[in-house]
């Protein structure tokens, strides 16, 4: 079960803090997370599922804001996706009137995007059921390192350098 990969991954970092033979006393960050990563989009995908989802539908619902204040180059960098991948998606969730794409007045070769009321109840729908399974997993962890990992995990992702890397290549 995803679930249980997820959890199996949290015991096995946890478990790993001594050092032997002149290793290192823990594995590589990416070691870490890279698996527990995995574990939790595995987590995920039955409840995009169950609503219709692909990963990259519900990213797109997350990254939207209540106006429409992006342009689908920006969503698409936010997000991480390639700009021509991201408008297969975009119909479907148009299609689906989860989104709204309009002309901007400004230029009317963008197109700004919002989420449509319907497409704001799914996002949240499916949001409140991902945290559900996230709250089983972190319940696994004492309530002082819970919240250690949520607060540090927090401030490595909003990294301005991480931030900037969401939408193109640092190499």
């Amino acid at each position: 079960m995803a679930e249980s990969a997820a959890e199996d991954a949290v015991e096995n970092a946890a478990d790993s803090g001594t050092a032997s033979r002149g290793r290192p006393a823990r594995p590589d960050l990416a070691a870490m997370v890279v698996p527990l990563g995995r574990a939790l989009m595995a987590a995920e995908q039955p409840v995009l599922d169950a609503h219709g989802l692909t990963m990259w539908a519900y990213s797109v619902l997350l990254h939207l804001d209540e106006t429409p204040i992006r342009t689908q180059a920006a969503l698409a960098e936010a997000i991480r996706a390639d700009k021509t991948r991201i408008i297969v998606v975009l119909d479907d969730l148009e299609a689906r009137e989860l989104i709204r794409r309009q002309p901007d007045p400004k230029d009317r070769r963008v197109r700004l995007l919002s989420l449509t009321p319907e497409g704001r109840r799914l996002r949240d729908t499916v949001q409140s059921a991902i945290r559900q399974g996230e709250e089983r997993l972190l319940a696994r962890l004492p309530e002082a390192d819970r919240a250690g990992f949520l607060k540090g995990l927090q401030a490595l992702s909003n990294l301005p350098e991480l931030r900037r890397g969401r939408g193109s290549s640092t190499s």
